[in-house]
């Protein structure tokens, strides 16, 4: 443990994917500044000061600092209004209450990127695991399958959300555990357009996580009425220890904030209990954050790609989430990677990560995370369902330098193999 020493073999294999990356770093430092820009401009315009970040408990009514940074995340996320609250669970926890602010009983839920990520299906939606009704609620929910090539099926998308009782259409803008691509804002401005072109009431969401400054622009400006996320992945920037977001039209984001209290309650109570520092203090350090995970999953495919591994996206396509995916085939090489990271981890370097039976799963997961904060993804971690082609899902590293050193363990471990 500790002792990292790789061969000449992998170190030239380093050096050859950072020579080659150099143009490719350059086009995601852009992004940065520009993520930067936009969330300078917000601190500035709502005059931002050290008297927010004492916060509030009890019932936490008047929360200064609270309610500033909901103004500024709905600037820096081009909404009308945002929602930003450590008493979101998770991004589950944001989604569903997104999803429940625009739907009622007798209405529909489509998701326009295939089925749902698996936790949302299971446990919000249902345990039938494709198409059916939410829950105890008496709302309905279909998806509609990508194509062949894995790419939207805009004609399926259109004849699906023109349906008399569809209220809302869901877009997943990562890829979560699919053999799939991550949209980008374009294309999540086309499936609006196309959606409202036939079913004008209806109501686009989005599930942010993953793709947060990951371009210059994020959702809402392309036409989404709703995104919601988690502050534990990109916009908490690796220090907000809890908490969640939804940002978006006014109406709906006041619906999601009775959804997460109660009706009459709302956004006006939720005490911060001192937490408004470090959710500032990570949305300003997330553009640079999310820039040094970007890095770090295109080394990573230059890499494994440059070992023999199937990955997505290469190293030098256009990236719209911090997610990377090595297809290893079979269940060996893909643990010795996830012990790997866990291996070049700052926290808990020596844990061994083993598969286990994860709730909201219908496979055993194996997770490699040795994060700061329990379960940030922005952090170096990697996933896995341990079922075929054995993909492996790896995201963050709030350091490039850091997210480096733990490719390499993994890379290592598997040559050693």
């Amino acid at each position: 443990m500790g002792d990292f020493t790789f061969s000449e073999k992998l170190l030239n294999i380093a050096n050859e994917a950072e020579r080659e990356l150099s143009p490719v770093f350059a086009e995601m430092e852009e992004v940065s500044r520009e993520g930067i820009k936009r969330v300078m401009s917000a601190f500035s315009k709502h005059r931002v000061s050290d008297t927010m970040f004492s916060g509030t408990t009890g019932y936490g009514y008047d929360d200064k600092g609270r309610d500033t940074l909901d103004l500024i995340y709905a600037d820096v996320f081009f909404a009308e209004k945002a929602l930003v609250r450590t008493q979101f669970v998770n991004g589950t926890h944001a989604i569903a209450a997104a999803i429940f602010s625009a739907m009622r009983a007798g209405d529909k839920l489509v998701s326009a990127t295939g089925p749902v990520y698996d936790t949302l299906r299971t446990l919000v939606l249902g345990k039938d695991g494709s198409h059916g009704t939410f829950k105890d609620y008496g709302m309905e929910y279909e998806y509609v399958a990508l194509k062949k090539d894995k790419t939207l099926d805009i004609d399926g998308i259109k004849k699906a959300a023109a349906g008399k009782n569809v209220r809302a259409v869901f877009i997943q803008r990562s890829r979560g555990y699919e053999d799939r691509f991550a949209l980008s804002c374009d294309e999540i401005g086309k499936i609006a357009k196309e959606v409202k072109n036939v079913n004008p009431d209806a109501c686009i969401i989005v599930d942010n996580c993953y793709g947060e400054f990951a371009e210059t622009t994020e959702p809402c400006a392309v036409g989404a009425d709703l995104v919601a996320g988690s502050l534990i992945k990109n916009p908490g920037g690796g220090l907000a220890l809890s908490g969640g977001y939804v940002a978006g039209r006014e109406s709906l984001v006041d619906a999601a904030a009775e959804r997460l209290t109660v009706p009459g309650i709302g956004g006006e109570c939720g005490s911060s209990l001192g937490q408004n520092r470090l959710m500032y203090q990570g949305l300003f350090m997330a553009p640079h954050t999310v820039l040094q995970a970007m890095k770090t999953a295109a080394f990573c495919a230059a890499v494994m790609e440059k070992l023999g591994f199937d990955v997505s996206p290469s190293y030098n396509e256009k990236r719209y989430d911090i997610i990377q995916t090595i297809k290893f085939g079979k269940p060996e090489p893909l643990l010795e990677f996830c012990k790997g990271i866990q291996e070049g981890a700052p926290i808990d370097s020596f844990v061994t990560p083993e598969p286990w039976d994860m709730p909201g799963y219908d496979c055993k997961v194996v997770m490699a995370a040795g994060a700061f904060v329990q379960g940030a993804s922005i952090e170096l971690s990697c996933d896995a369902p341990m079922r075929e082609p054995y993909t492996a899902f790896m995201q963050g590293g709030l350091t490039y330098e850091s997210g480096r050193l733990g490719i390499l363990i993994a890379a290592q471990r598997i040559m050693d193999l």
